[in-house]
């Protein structure tokens, strides 16, 4: 089954687009693992993870933790920290 994937903000520039549809590797079963699993893939995903602990997630359109699962997500959307005002 095909993972959505959304990014957005700095993550979404230097991914060079802001969405795609992936097949997951069996290793990738959380937030954590899916973002090493996409910095390892390539120059892009190298780019925009190499700081895994300032990316926030949501699976579904919910907040999620680094040790979320994503089994049975839709979609995960993947973003720096948000500030406002």
């Amino acid at each position: 089954m095909a993972l959505n994937l959304s990014y957005f903000a700095w993550v979404r520039e230097r991914m060079g687009i802001a969405e795609e549809s992936v097949a997951l590797p069996a290793g990738v079963t959380d937030i954590a693992s899916l973002v090493a699993w996409l910095a390892a893939r390539d120059e892009r995903g190298a780019r925009a993870f190499a700081q895994p602990e300032r990316i926030r997630a949501a699976i579904d359109g919910n907040m999620a933790a680094p040790g979320a699962a994503i089994g049975g997500a839709r979609e995960v959307a993947l973003f720096p920290p948000v500030t406002g005002g």
